[in-house]
C-alpha cells in the first residue's frame, strides 16, 4: 500500500499538470472538437456501408439470415442509391475539418466563427493542387480532400483560426458600416480586411513553396509528416501504449479519451477511413490494408466504458460482499451496456483507487492484444466499419467486422478475461473493507477501554 501511494503522489504531480494544460489548450480544444463534431457524418458514411454491404448485397450476413434476395430479388439494385453516401462523408473529410478547427479557434478566441471557418475552407484550396488538364477538360483531384488531407486541413485550420481571430480584433483594419445596413452585410465587410490580407498571405506562401516542392505543400506534408506518423498509429506497441496512457489519466480524474483525443485522431484517421474506403471499394472488411486502428480498442477493450469496466461490473456481482461497490454495480450496469462508466469511475471510485487501478489500466491492454492476434492470424477480418460508441460490447466487434460471427465470440472471450482479472481484485477490496472495519473496532473498543 506504500508503494501505491507513493505511485499516487508521484503520477499525479507528474500527469496532472500537463493533463490539465492539455485539456485547457485552445488549439486541441479545436483539434479535437472538430473530429468530434465531423464524426456523425463519417457515422452516417461507414453505417450505410453496412447497409449496403450486409442488407443489399447478396452474400451480405443479414441478407443471407433473412433470405432478403429470395423475397425480394432486385434488392441488390438498391446499393447504387446508397453507394454516393461516401462521396459526402469520408471523402470530403478534409473540408468538414479545415473548416471546422478554424471556427472552434475563432469562438474560443470570440471572434467570428462562421466567417473564420469559411476563411479557412478558402486558404485549404488556394494551396490546393492545381487542375489537371485531361482531354481539354480541367479537373479537381479529389485525393486531399479526403483522408490524406487531414495534416494539411488541420494545419491550415489552425493558421487561420489564429490570423483570422488576431487580425479581426484590430479595428484599424475593421470596416465598419452605416447602421442602416443590413447586418449580414455589415458583418461581412467588417472582417474583408484580415480575410483579404489571409488569402494573399496563403497566395503567397503557395507560391514560394512550389517554387521549391513543385508537387505541392499537401504531398510535402504527407511525405513528412502524414505518413510517419500513420505508420506509427497503425503498430500495435504504439496503440497499447496511448490506450494505456489514456487510461491511466482516467485513475486521476482527468478525461482520459478527451485529452488525447487530438493525438488519437492525428495518429489513425487516415488508418481509419482507408479500411473504410476499401469496404466501399471490395464489399467486405476481409484484407482491409490497416489491421492495426484504435478501433481494436473500440471492438475488444472498451466494454462498458474505459478501463473495461464491464467486466468489473460483472465481478462485483459474482464476488464483491461489499455493499457500497454492489449498490453502485446496480446503478451503473444500464449506463455501462452502452459504454458510459462516470458512475463506476466516480461512484466505486476507480479514481485514485489503489485496488482497482492495476487492473484498470492492464485489463484493456489485454483485450487489445487478444483482438489484435484474432486480426493477424486471419481468424477474423480488421474492424473496417465505424460503429457507435454507445454499441453495446462485442456488438462493435462483430458490427465492425461486417457482420462476423468469429468477432462476436473473441468479444465475449475478451469480456470474459477482462472479468476474471477484475476478480482477485475485487476480492481484495472486500479483505481491504474488512480490515479496515476491524480496525476500526479496535480502535473503538480500546476508546472505550
Amino acid at each position: 500500500m506504500g508503494f501505491m501511494t507513493t505511485f499516487e503522489r508521484v503520477a499525479e504531480k507528474a500527469l496532472v499538470p500537463i493533463a490539465s494544460k492539455l485539456n485547457s489548450q485552445r488549439h486541441v480544444i479545436a483539434i479535437r472538437d472538430a473530429f468530434i463534431l465531423s464524426f456523425p457524418i463519417t457515422l452516417a458514411g461507414s453505417l450505410v456501408l453496412l447497409l449496403n454491404f450486409a442488407i443489399l448485397a447478396p452474400d451480405g450476413f443479414i441478407a443471407k439470415i433473412l433470405f432478403l434476395h429470395k423475397l425480394f430479388p432486385n434488392l441488390a439494385d438498391l446499393q447504387s442509391v446508397f453507394s454516393p453516401v461516401i462521396n459526402g462523408s469520408v471523402n470530403i473529410l478534409s473540408m468538414f475539418i479545415v473548416f471546422l478547427v478554424a471556427r472552434n479557434l475563432a469562438i474560443s478566441m470570440k471572434a467570428d466563427e462562421l466567417l473564420c471557418g469559411l476563411t479557412g475552407l478558402s486558404a485549404f484550396f488556394i494551396i490546393y493542387p492545381p487542375y489537371k488538364v485531361v482531354d481539354g477538360g480541367s479537373f479537381l483531384t479529389t485525393q486531399w480532400v479526403g483522408a490524406q488531407g487531414l495534416f494539411v486541413a488541420l494545419i491550415v485550420g489552425l493558421i487561420v483560426g489564429e490570423l483570422f481571430s488576431r487580425l479581426t480584433k484590430y479595428k484599424k483594419l475593421q470596416f465598419n458600416m452605416h447602421p442602416s445596413v443590413p447586418p449580414a452585410v455589415s458583418r461581412s465587410f467588417k472582417v474583408l480586411f484580415p480575410i483579404i490580407i489571409i488569402v494573399v498571405l496563403f497566395a503567397i506562401g503557395n507560391g514560394i513553396i512550389n517554387a521549391f516542392y513543385p508537387k505541392g505543400l499537401h504531398q510535402f506534408i504527407y511525405e513528412v509528416l502524414q505518413t510517419p506518423l500513420k505508420h506509427l498509429g497503425t503498430n500495435i506497441v504504439s496503440l497499447v501504449i496511448l490506450a494505456i496512457v489514456s487510461n491511466l489519466l482516467w485513475v486521476f480524474g482527468i478525461h482520459g479519451p478527451n485529452t488525447i483525443a487530438a493525438i488519437r485522431e492525428g495518429m489513425f484517421a487516415e488508418a481509419n477511413l482507408e479500411n473504410l474506403n476499401f469496404v466501399a471499394e471490395h464489399g467486405t472488411a476481409w484484407g482491409a490494408p490497416y489491421p492495426v486502428t484504435w478501433a481494436l480498442n473500440d471492438a475488444f477493450a472498451n466494454y462498458g466504458g474505459s478501463g473495461m469496466t464491464l467486466g468489473l461490473l460483472i465481478a462485483i456481482f459474482i464476488a464483491s460482499r461489499r455493499k457500497d461497490y454492489r449498490d453502485i454495480g446496480k446503478l451503473s450496469i444500464g449506463p455501462g451496456l452502452f459504454n458510459i462508466n462516470e458512475p463506476v469511475i466516480f461512484g466505486l471510485p476507480v479514481v485514485l483507487n489503489p485496488i482497482l487501478i492495476i487492473p484498470f489500466i492492464l485489463v484493456p491492454a489485454v483485450n487489445i492484444i487478444i483482438g489484435y492476434l484474432a486480426v493477424v492470424t486471419g481468424l477474423i477480418p480488421p474492424i473496417a466499419y465505424a460503429v457507435p460508441w454507445t454499441t453495446p460490447g462485442p456488438l462493435i466487434a462483430f458490427l465492425g467486422t461486417g457482420g462476423n460471427y468469429v468477432a462476436l465470440l473473441v468479444g465475449f472471450i475478451c469480456l470474459a478475461v477482462s472479468t476474471l482479472v477484475y476478480l482477485p481484485f475485487v476480492i481484495a477490496a472486500n479483505r481491504a473493507l474488512e480490515k479496515s472495519n476491524s480496525s476500526n473496532e479496535k480502535s473503538n473498543s480500546e476508546k472505550l477501554a
